[in-house]
């Protein structure tokens, strides 16, 4: 609980946040840009059956 207390004090947490905001709007974005690519193949995988 004291960690937590002292994390929530740190006055640069909220720079480390931002920071991983952007890491997880870009992965989200490398996630869309391979669906949209690889899409139609996974699904004629799938229904090819």
């Amino acid at each position: 609980m004291n960690k937590f207390s002292n994390w929530l004090k740190n006055e640069e947490s909220g720079q480390g946040m931002v920071e991983y905001g952007l890491i997880i709007a870009l992965i989200t974005i490398v996630i869309m840009a391979a669906l949209v690519v690889l899409g139609p193949a996974i699904v004629r995988m799938f229904t090819k059956f």
